[in-house]
């Protein structure tokens, strides 16, 4: 009975882990796509350059699925620093685009 409660135990502590990384990255795309809707609505972006930030967003949503799919659902380190990396350069790629000081 006590290996029984040891290992659901353990269990319950490993499945806490694994969606507090997903929720970072979650969070993060969640926050790229308000950076590029608000660009739109503030003319920053044009129609054009807001469709290719959400190409890249998919792009990288697109890549976060497959690494999990293939993993079973779990991200090691190297997968998350690649998604880290990808987001980074779409999170410049976006302030690039929004701050390109055309005249409106």
């Amino acid at each position: 009975m006590k290996n029984l409660i040891l290992v659901l135990a353990t269990v319950a502590s490993a499945g806490v882990t694994v969606p507090a990384a997903a929720q970072q990255i979650d969070q993060r795309e969640h926050r790229q796509e308000q950076r590029i809707r608000q660009g739109e609505r503030t003319g920053q972006l044009t129609p054009a350059e807001a469709r290719h930030l959400q190409y890249l967003e998919a792009r990288l949503h697109r890549t976060e699925a497959q690494l999990r799919w293939r993993s079973g659902g779990r991200l090691t380190w190297q997968e998350r620093r690649r998604l880290q990396a990808m987001a980074n350069r779409d999170s410049a790629e976006i302030d690039r685009l929004k701050h390109n000081y055309r005249a409106f």
